[in-house]
């Protein structure tokens, strides 16, 4: 297959690509290959300090951002969307060469891109407050207006489409943007940047950092001039992010982090398309998914069926290549998460889980991990407790629904929960017991634009997507006129 050029590798300050101002550099890699794609500007405090003044100034009243009107915003929102369809090929084979998805799958994400910018293109202009019956000879109503100069710091598991998610509702509610992408896959973010000033977006609304998280990441939390961060990634660097916002001025926050969810099959499933639904609800993206169903609770009359079963879907499962048509796995993202996996790997054997097929690396080039069953597998060891974010699949049995419900609620996280059965009150019963901000039925992972999606205890502050994302980007003003005489 033929590989698009690389045009974006620097900075994207005021609607220019710049270099850092150190001059500094760094690799981004190939992870099917292991070696290096190209090098990438690196971005510092000095640079966030450049960025939050263009995104300061363009945020100041009088600017051509804000003084567009609301359904303006809406047009330049549809605009990007047109330009992503246009270049949706280019954008869906970088993402590829920079993260390791399969190709097919990155062309989906982009699809994902372009329709979350047209809802909230659609948004832009309906953005209002009330008017209040206050007591008094008062006439009182609220607006609804921009939280200001928002940092936004994305992962590398969805880089493009995790860019989207947080560019398209603050871009609707008439924010601006510092936006650092993972230093694992800078490249669809910066060719987004360049889409962004295709589009007409006024200079300054959108920068693009790429750069480290305690290097740039901890310059954007930090400082005073940026009053809200929206974060995508671990619990651990979500605290961290908290600190820093308390530390510099209270800015406002939302966090999108890890998860360990619980996926329940009850006995009354179809064994076949439960085993389907579990299979791609854990090991989609190659594992690397925050709601990925990584606890699968099977009823101890199935139990065994569905073991056998999962093990010869895991065996079928196409690894390799992920630029080839077939693969349904490419590598993981990195090194350190290739070895953080396989430790994982190791710890489920030495503590008793049985390991049912997979378990090593595939082939010796790249960060490939074979499709890992586990069977046998208890509440307290370390592969049902904490997030393995790769290719494992540990499945647990269960007695009674009571008892599902329980021991999927045993866990310091609360990303999102999944149920299989044909029984409709059993379904709504653990749907409103799970503590969980998302629950599927009969169904995993289906994500819209339309529906909020968050998480429970550390699993996050906030919600991205649906029309509550807008919230995390406005703040209210009540304004209230004393009336010459009483009505």
């Amino acid at each position: 297959m033929t590989l698009p050029e690389i045009k974006y590798t620097k900075l994207f300050i005021n609607n220019e690509f710049v270099d850092s101002v150190s001059g500094k550099t760094f690799p981004t890699v190939n992870p099917a290959t292991g070696k290096k794609i190209v090098d990438i500007a690196e971005g510092d405090k000095a640079d966030v300090d450049k960025a939050v003044a263009a995104a300061k100034a363009a945020f100041k009243i009088g600017s051509p951002w804000r003084k567009l009107d609301a359904s303006a915003r809406g047009v330049l929102l549809n605009k990007l969307a047109d330009l992503l369809e246009r270049d949706a090929k280019t954008l869906a084979t970088l993402e590829t060469l920079d993260n390791g998805k399969p190709l097919t799958a990155a062309n989906i994400d982009i699809l994902i891109c372009a329709n979350t910018l047209r809802y909230y293109a659609g948004w832009c202009d309906k953005i209002h407050g009330q008017t209040i019956p206050a007591d008094g000879t008062v006439f009182s109503f609220t607006r609804l207006e921009p939280v200001g100069i928002v940092g936004q710091i994305i992962p590398w598991n969805f880089p493009a489409a995790l860019a989207i998610w947080k560019l398209a509702p603050a871009l609707a509610t008439g924010c601006t943007v510092v936006l650092k992408p993972a230093e694992q896959t800078p490249l669809t973010a910066l060719y987004i940047a360049a889409l962004v000033k295709e589009a007409g977006v006024p200079e300054g609304v959108v920068n693009v950092i790429p750069g480290y998280g305690p290097t740039a990441g901890a310059a954007i939390t930090a400082h005073p001039d940026v009053t809200k961060v929206a974060f995508t990634g671990s619990t651990e660097v979500g605290r961290i992010i908290m600190a820093d916002a308390a530390k510099s001025n209270l800015k406002k926050v939302s966090l999108e982090l890890g998860g360990k969810s619980p996926l329940i099959i009850f006995k009354d499933a179809d064994v076949d398309q439960a085993v389907e639904l579990a299979h791609q609800a854990v090991f989609i993206n190659q594992g690397q998914i925050c709601c990925a169903g990584s606890r699968t609770f099977v009823h101890e009359d199935i139990y065994d069926e569905f073991v056998k079963k999962s093990v010869e879907r895991a065996q079928k499962r196409k690894v390799g290549d992920p630029f080839t048509e077939t693969t349904e796995q490419g590598p993981q993202i990195d090194d350190e998460m290739f070895n953080k996996v396989l430790k994982f790997i190791k710890s489920g054997k030495a503590e008793g889980a049985k390991l049912e097929c997979g378990g090593e690396r595939l082939g010796d080039i790249g960060y490939f991990i074979k499709p890992t069953v586990f069977s046998n597998v208890t509440d307290n060891m370390t592969v049902a407790k904490e997030e393995i974010f790769g290719p494992v699949q540990c499945v647990l049995k269960f007695k009674t629904l009571e008892e599902a419900i329980e021991r999927a609620n045993k866990t310091s996280y609360g990303l999102a929960a999944g149920i299989v059965t044909k029984d409709l009150n059993t379904a709504l019963v653990f749907a409103q017991s799970v503590q969980a901000g998302t629950v599927w039925v009969n169904c995993y992972n289906i994500i819209t634009p339309q529906t909020p999606f968050g998480g429970y205890k550390e699993s996050g502050i906030g919600r991205e997507m649906g029309e509550d994302s807008l919230k995390e980007y406005l703040q209210i003003k009540t304004v209230t006129v004393q009336l010459p005489y009483k009505l």
